[in-house]
């Protein structure tokens, strides 16, 4: 990591340098967009296609465990398959697995659209999220090396990133408008799906999945290769990669620091700002009434005008729910947003890296655990709702920065040859595999907590949960490796 020359200055962008901008702001966007689609869409999907009643007690169930399989199984296959794809990164060049990877989300989510069954649906699920965890590291192992200025750098890396949380908005946008406007789409192009049921916004949401692809398709032959990576491969100088690297003596504390730090950065993601939504329930008077309209239309003939206004009631109320739980979300997604362009606007001025992302670890330790003890679970004398918003832009804000600072960090650590499968190792392996499997932890934590209030339990897991993981990667911040140099390791 030695004998590294000075880096060039900036580079005025021509079309050719605005183009990869545009394409890796397009997958990185749509990588979010892609992820977010599926806690929009699972519900209403799984209802038509297991079929389930979600206004019945089993029918809920079988949706909740259905939309679990889907969760736990892209959570992992993207984990196994995104570390397969740093590897191919390193070893066929970073555009090629960029854009192949760009490709596979999209039609991945466009083949979701015409699911038959919950474990098509699944499998399509899966493939969309090996596509999602690729793209990332490729997309920032190519920018990092098509812009050698430092700050240049710095600057593209944070910026097209922060348009990851543009995604989420547009994807809350795009199920609003799929809501409203299914039966206009139904009735114009409905004979391109494989039924037109009288509430599929899920499937056109899923369609929507394709808009990455078609500008993508058309840019490809102008897009350039790295010139680092491909100046060595055309010399005969790069190295194969290979995971047992990673472990050498030069890298094995970045590796180890790194990995544990990004499975902090999403446990407390996961195990905390994800499950928000579920904690609304127990904030939304019209929840309150749900379990037990549920038993009384369990007691009623199936067919009786009675269980029908009892079932016309629930759907009501959960919608109610939705509402508030999606306003919540919403917020939380501002605040990343938010956080991710502070992020790229302060790595340009705070030089330490352990600094920087302490600037985002500290307020986070400090804040976000008094979100989930006290509006989430309802302990202020009034206004619990607002307060909670509030509180998950905070949360968003600090969270999800983090995201940001590793895409910004992890270039800088490792050589050409290495980079796309340390990337990928810290990232999958520590995010995505780990860093996940926080949600498990605080839903099996919250019923062995005294509360009687089953949305306020998993409010109280969160917090001890979010604390611990933001604990735990302050406290590994104090043994992450400062970048060498200012310019990429060759």
């Amino acid at each position: 990591m030695s004998g590294i020359s000075e880096p060039p200055p900036p580079q005025r962008l021509g079309l050719m340098q605005w183009l990869i901008v545009i394409v890796a702001t397009i997958g990185f966007a749509f990588d979010t967009y892609a992820l977010l689609t599926t806690p929009l869409i699972a519900r209403p999907a799984l209802a038509q296609l297991l079929p389930a009643d979600p206004a019945t007690k089993e029918g809920a169930e079988a949706i909740a465990h259905w939309t679990g399989y889907i969760f736990y199984a892209s959570a992992v296959s993207g984990g196994i398959f995104g570390l397969l794809g740093g590897y191919l990164t390193d070893r066929f060049g970073r555009r090629a697995v960029l854009v192949w990877s760009i490709l596979l989300y999209a039609f991945s989510s466009l083949a979701c659209a015409y699911a038959t069954s919950p474990m098509m649906l699944l499998v399509l699920r899966c493939t969309t999220f090996i596509g999602v965890c690729v793209e990332f590291v490729a997309a920032v192992a190519w920018l990092a090396e098509l812009f050698p200025n430092p700050q240049q750098r710095e600057r593209v890396l944070g910026f097209t990133q922060a348009f990851s949380s543009i995604g989420g908005l547009m994807v809350t946008g795009t199920y609003w408008l799929a809501e409203h406007y299914a039966p206009v789409w139904n009735e114009h192009l409905g004979h391109l799906l494989p039924g037109v049921e009288s509430n599929n916004a899920w499937r056109w949401t899923l369609i929507s999945g394709l808009i990455p692809a078609l500008p993508v398709m058309l840019i490809r032959p102008f897009l350039p290769e790295s010139p680092a990576w491909k100046e060595k491969k055309e010399r005969g100088t790069l190295k194969r990669p290979s995971f047992g690297e990673l472990f050498r003596p030069a890298f094995r504390t970045t590796t180890l620091v790194t990995t544990a730090m990004f499975a902090c950065s999403f446990g407390a993601a996961f195990g905390a700002i994800q499950l928000t939504p579920q904690m609304v329930p127990g904030l939304v008077p019209e929840a309150k009434d749900i379990p037990a309209l549920r038993k009384e239309l369990a007691s009623l003939p199936v067919d009786s005008a009675a269980a029908k206004t009892v079932r016309r009631e629930i759907i009501s109320r959960s919608q109610a729910v939705g509402q508030v739980a999606g306003s919540v979300q919403f917020c939380q997604e501002l605040g990343g947003l938010v956080g991710r362009f502070a992020l790229a606007w302060l790595a340009l001025w705070i030089v330490s890296r352990r600094k920087l992302i302490q600037v985002f670890q500290i307020p986070g330790l400090l804040l976000i655990p008094l979100v989930y003890l006290f509006p989430a679970t309802g302990k202020l004398p009034s206004g619990n709702l607002e307060v909670l918003k509030v509180g998950l832009f905070v949360a968003g804000f600090f969270t999800v920065a983090q995201f940001s600072f590793w895409g910004n960090y992890l270039p800088r650590m490792y050589p050409t040859y290495l980079r796309g499968t340390g990337e990928s190792f810290s990232a999958n392996v520590g995010g995505r595999m780990l860093g996940t499997t926080a949600a498990l932890v605080s839903t099996q934590l919250a019923p062995f907590i005294p509360s009687p209030i089953g949305p306020h339990q998993l409010a109280y897991a969160a917090a001890a949960v979010v604390f611990l993981v933001y604990a735990l990667g302050l406290i590994l911040s104090f043994w992450l490796p400062e970048p060498k140099q200012e310019a990429l390791p060759e």
